[in-house]
């Protein structure tokens, strides 16, 4: 078990005296690249989580170990992040981000891995800023609200990563909440909670395993892309700020002015945006039927619009559509790979896995990866019994 594994990793190089914490992934039942866009998104967090034990050491270095790398590092808050691997330009930038808004810490020790699969579009980067952030703010008592925490692992990603990213995977990191999605504002960044009432229904994840980076240009690409668009319709609409200020139906007219990419881009977030609004509905209302077929009409406007989807997650799409027992499938995360999402009737789930799989290893030689998610509680501490 992976916590163990944290706790024994810790005991072994620093010692018996931590603190331990924990911050989950998360899915998104619909509303992709519309955080920032300023639209609405529908992210629940999952049972799957990064865990952390910490304890400050009375220095000013900040050493670290990732059980998931096996590797270890060490840096002062002076230092750059150039040189750090990956992994660690996260908790690296969470600190920066504290130390700009006034709060300074000491260095401390510690020792962190999950469960999350990496590249699945789980969003196990955002649930490593979380729960540095979470475990900082906590160990040095320091007074920041769990929103500034979110907005914290958000920057961390812009500034020392290079992902330009909205808010909605730090929001669903540190403020989910057992057994519901989160109807997330991004613009107001007002939130409701609502009940996922799926009843003989569960969501099932399908992992193309084909690993995709958001820090690539084609993600950044796209957030250009409908910047490059708002300001173009702005000339024409001067009450538009954002994508979110545009009906999808008036961004057509527009079309010969925008071009034929950044047409696309913002038809689909224009969509997408009213999407997510109609699912929040659905499940509000038991409308499962509804929901399954906005998740399809998702995939899709992914695919053809916005065009971050590849051959590995359309065939996983593909393979659900004639499978009894289940409602909808699209892909999920930044896209060019990961995995999808599928609201999968309980009873069916064996057979719908058999049936994806045997499609999906017809087309690529592979078996695609399941993973079946409980929605789980946001960022905090473990107590150990």
């Amino acid at each position: 078990m992976i916590l163990d594994k944290v706790r024994e990793s810790f005991v072994e190089r620093f010692g018996k005296d931590f603190r331990l914490f924990s911050a989950p992934g998360r899915i998104n039942i619909i509303g992709e690249h519309t955080d920032y866009n300023n639209g609405f998104v529908l992210p629940a967090a999952i049972d799957k989580c990064i865990y952390l034990a910490i304890q400050p050491n009375g220095s000013e270095a900040y050493n670290i170990f990732s059980v998931d790398f096996q590797q270890a590092t060490t840096f002062s808050v002076a230092d750059t992040a150039e040189d750090l691997p990956h992994w660690a330009k996260f908790p690296f930038g969470v600190i920066q981000e504290l130390k700009n808004l006034g709060h300074y810490m000491g260095g401390f020790n510690a020792v962190f891995g999950g469960d999350i699969p990496s590249g699945a579009g789980l969003s196990s980067s955002a649930a490593l800023e979380s729960a540095f952030a979470y475990a900082i703010r906590n160990i040095f008592n320091f007074d920041i609200d769990n929103l500034t925490l979110a907005k914290i692992g958000q920057k961390a990603e812009h500034n020392y990563v290079g992902v330009m990213c909205g808010i909605m995977d730090q929001f669903a990191s540190i403020f989910g909440k057992q057994g519901h999605a989160i109807l997330l504002d991004c613009r107001s960044l007002e939130y409701k909670y609502l009940p996922i009432k799926i009843d003989d229904y569960e969501f099932v994840l399908a992992d193309t395993k084909v690993k995709h980076s958001l820090a690539s240009s084609e993600y950044n690409r796209r957030k250009w892309n409908c910047e490059e668009g708002v300001m173009m319709l702005s000339s024409q609409m001067p009450q538009v700020r954002s994508l979110r200020d545009v009906r999808s139906k008036d961004v057509y007219p527009y079309k010969g002015i925008l071009g034929e990419e950044v047409f696309l881009r913002c038809e689909y977030v224009t969509e997408e945006i009213e999407r997510v609004v109609q699912a929040a509905d659905a499940i509000d209302n038991g409308n499962l039927q509804l929901l399954g077929e906005l998740m399809y009409q998702s995939h899709e406007g992914l695919r053809a619009k916005y065009h971050v989807s590849c051959d590995e997650l359309d065939a996983l799409v593909e393979a659900t559509k004639n499978i009894e027992g289940v409602l909808g499938s699209r892909m999920m995360g930044g896209g060019f790979g990961g995995c999808t999402i599928n609201l999968v009737r309980k009873d069916e789930v064996s057979t719908f896995k058999e049936l994806v799989s045997t499609y999906f290893t017809n087309k690529f030689g592979y078996a695609p990866d399941f993973i079946e998610v409980n929605i789980g509680g946001g960022a905090r501490e473990v107590v150990l019994s």
